[in-house]
């Protein structure tokens, strides 16, 4: 992820603090929360933002890192859920270089399309890398404009589910789900949940 995407992003962050924790986890992740697990369980959310969803998994018993390149949202983030047991870490996609370990859910949540072609292929081959057995990656795919200050590369799952596949995934779920944001139905974006696991 480039580095003006991210001044975007920083830049943006007072207002995206308040639009980010406005969202109500359990609409966003209708159409995959029943593939999550029931179990406790390692999961990684990758580019966390203000760690709203981290926060609502985590209140469901789950071990989570919160993984967020914005110094902005991430700091706001630790602020709003200090009472809540999530490990942050400054990394970025396609590498997350400072990831160790293997999560039972890797989380992508409107971060795919900040990727151009080349690092989604870096990044599938590094989600696969960190995924433990029997474990998934959920991704959402932006259709739509984006926002001034951070650019977007256009994809279609096809793509997506392509790279995945040399990767040795498997789709486990393909869904279109209108945006949770007023503002963003109203301007034409909707999103692509792809949900994959093990071959």
């Amino acid at each position: 992820m480039t580095d003006d995407v991210l001044q975007g992003y920083a830049d943006a962050a007072p207002e995206l603090i308040r639009r980010f924790e406005a969202i109500t986890p359990a609409l966003l992740y209708q159409s995959v929360s029943d593939l999550l697990p029931v179990v406790p369980s390692r999961i990684a959310d990758i580019g966390a933002g203000t760690g709203r969803d981290a926060a609502w998994l985590t209140g469901k018993g789950h071990r989570v890192l919160a993984i967020e390149p914005v110094r902005e949202l991430r700091n706001a983030g630790m602020t709003l859920h200090q009472a809540t047991p999530i490990e942050w870490l400054d990394d970025r996609l396609p590498d997350l270089v400072h990831v160790d370990g293997s999560f039972d859910v890797l989380l992508l949540s409107a971060v795919w399309q900040h990727l151009d072609d080349g690092e989604r292929d870096s990044a599938i081959r590094r989600l696969r890398q960190l995924m433990a057995p029997g474990g998934l990656v959920i991704i959402s795919l932006r259709h739509g404009p984006g926002a001034p200050g951070r650019r977007i590369h256009d994809t279609t799952p096809e793509d997506t589910v392509r790279m995945a596949q040399l990767q040795g995934l498997a789709m486990v779920r393909q869904v279109r789900a209108d945006s949770v944001q007023a503002e963003n139905r109203a301007a034409g974006v909707h999103w692509t949940w792809l949900v994959f696991g093990v071959q």
